[in-house]
C-alpha cells in the first residue's frame, strides 16, 4: 500500500490519495481519497498525527488511522500506526463484524 499525499496546509491538515491492492480478489492499484492532520513539526519533533481513507470506490467502509512520525539519524521518516476498519451492515444486530485494528508502517521510497 502506499499514500500519496497532495496538499499540507500550514495548520497541519493534508489530503492525498491511499493506494492498496488489498481488496477481495483483485490485484490491480486502488485509489481512495484521505484528509488528516498533524503537529506542527517545527514546533514538535517527531509528531503525532491521525488521517481517514474512506473506500467508497470499491467498497462501503473507512480507516482510520493515528500515529507518529519519527525520524532517523538521516533524517528519514517512518510513520507508525494504528487503524480501525469500520464496514457498512445492515443492522444494529450485525454490529460485532464491523470493525477490525491492525497496525502499519510506511517508510519514504
Amino acid at each position: 500500500f502506499s499514500v500519496t499525499c497532495l496538499d499540507f496546509s500550514e495548520k497541519g491538515e493534508f489530503s492525498g490519495e491511499y493506494l492498496t491492492t488489498v481488496t477481495a480478489g483483485s490485484n490491480c492499484i486502488r485509489r481512495s481519497p484521505l484528509k488528516g492532520a498533524q503537529h506542527d513539526m517545527k514546533q514538535r519533533a517527531q509528531p503525532t498525527f491521525g488521517f481517514t481513507v474512506n473506500w467508497e470506490m470499491f467498497s462501503n467502509s473507512t480507516t482510520v488511522f493515528v500515529g507518529q512520525c519519527f525520524l532517523d539519524e538521516k533524517r528519514k521518516e517512518t510513520l507508525q500506526t494504528a487503524w480501525l476498519l469500520r464496514e457498512q451492515v445492515g443492522s444494529p444486530r450485525d454490529d460485532w463484524k464491523t470493525a477490525g485494528p491492525g497496525a502499519g508502517i510506511f517508510t519514504q521510497l
